[in-house]
């Protein structure tokens, strides 16, 4: 018996032994779970069995999850930002002070602000412009403003529309666009109408007053006989400027001509050389006519103008019954087709007119532009010739160039991409 209660002891004594070193063990385990919790980076995950092992399975996977939706979350706003940054409009958020939090490059561009640097700066106090100013006062704007924008010249003019809006906790969205363009279409638009309708005012005012003397006085045949003459040139003159909008009107809603149809360049010049002789003889009246010659590179005697007839013959019309009009009687005009080094088709029409000064030469192809008006009124030009021209030349995919030098006459390029033109055998 006495052998037999050391030996109970000794267990006793080991498994107690045993049991606490499994609890230092537990708690060496728990403590580097709870240590690795603290941080939770996947990457230090220890490595355990049992339920200690359990538990770090099932946090592994709670952290995994969540990391993935951070990642998701992260890349859904990279790509809604992209979204705005790519944006032809600008945007730019505002905290509840009115400091700037972030804004795309489209704004700062509109604006004039840095996207970094001006980052928590009050837009107030980077944008001075007393509308804006204004703008920003009122508590809840209903209709955009329009005020200049960061790039605007006198000469080149930048036109900035901002809409304000409100969002959260007193933050505030402003939306910019740019609306340049619109509002030199919307000037062009009341300028044509005004054009148009000042054009046909004066023809109408005059036949209007003719009508009422023939009406009111007692006239002889030969009076009669002139205010007639004279009634008749006006009409003529508003028939003109009636087909010229209606030729613009079909020219910008009609599609690009196709490259089915053709049209002989030896069939073109002849008759805008028949029709610019006639006019020749008209205006002189009696004085020497114009000198007026075509020449041809003999290698494109036989070319084909690929396009509308139509459009084509209305285009080199304009530009040489225009030298007609504008050079003086015994002056000079030269048509010459040639081509160019690229392969284009180029026919020129030159004159020795009185020429045109460099700072209108941008704006002729302008509908109703006239360096000139009352000269212009006298020749009988409605003012959309080489709008005509113009429109022309950019639905085959050519161009129209003016060059010009105050008494030493002008010169008009119509340039033919190679698609354009074929040499016929």
């Amino acid at each position: 018996m006495g052998d037999k209660q050391p030996l109970s002891l000794y267990v006793l004594f080991g498994a107690l032994l045993a049991g606490l070193s499994w609890v230092l063990v537990d708690a060496w385990r728990g403590y580097r779970v709870r240590s690795w919790l603290r941080h939770g980076d996947l990457a230090m995950a220890p490595q355990m069995s049992g339920w200690w092992g359990v538990v770090l399975d099932r946090a592994r996977k709670l952290l995994r999850e969540r990391e993935r939706t951070i990642d998701a979350g992260e890349q859904r706003l990279k790509d809604f930002l992209s979204a705005i940054q790519a944006s032809p409009n600008g945007v730019v958020m505002l905290d509840a002070r009115a400091q700037i939090e972030w804004c795309n490059q489209t704004a700062a561009t509109h604006l004039g602000i840095h996207p970094e640097r001006d980052v928590m700066q009050r837009v107030g106090n980077l944008l001075r412009d007393p509308i804006f100013t204004a703008y920003m006062a009122v508590d809840q704007p209903v209709e955009p403003v329009v005020m200049s924008g960061y790039r605007n010249r006198v000469e080149r003019p930048v036109r900035i529309s901002v809409q304000r809006h409100r969002y959260g906790e007193g933050k505030q969205l402003l939306l910019t666009r740019d609306v340049t363009l619109l509002e030199q279409a919307e000037a062009m638009r009341r300028d044509f109408v005004a054009n148009v309708s000042h054009e046909i005012r004066t023809p109408l005012t005059v036949m209007s007053g003719f009508v009422e003397t023939l009406q009111t006085l007692d006239l002889n045949a030969d009076e009669q006989k002139r205010y007639l003459a004279l009634m008749a040139t006006q009409a003529v003159r508003m028939q003109g400027l009636v087909e010229d909008l209606l030729t613009l009107s079909r020219l910008e809603g009609s599609p690009v001509p196709s490259f089915v149809n053709s049209l002989p360049l030896e069939s073109l010049l002849t008759a805008c050389e028949s029709e610019a002789r006639g006019l020749s003889q008209t205006i002189a009246n009696g004085a020497p006519p114009h000198v007026i010659e075509f020449q041809t590179n003999p290698l494109l005697a036989h070319a084909m103008l690929l396009g509308e007839s139509r459009e084509l013959q209305s285009a080199l019309s304009n530009l040489v019954n225009n030298a007609v009009r504008y050079t003086p009687a015994g002056g000079h005009i030269d048509v010459s087709v040639d081509q160019g080094t690229d392969g284009s088709l180029v026919i020129a029409v030159r004159d020795t007119g009185a020429g045109i000064a460099a700072e209108h030469l941008p704006r002729l192809t302008e509908r109703f532009y006239r360096v000139d008006r009352s000269r212009s009124r006298e020749s009988g030009g409605t003012g959309l010739g080489l709008a005509i021209v113009k429109h022309v030349m950019q639905r085959h995919g050519g161009s129209l160039s003016i060059t010009s030098e105050l008494e030493h006459g002008s010169c008009f390029k119509l340039t033919f991409p190679a698609n354009r033109w074929r040499a016929k055998a």
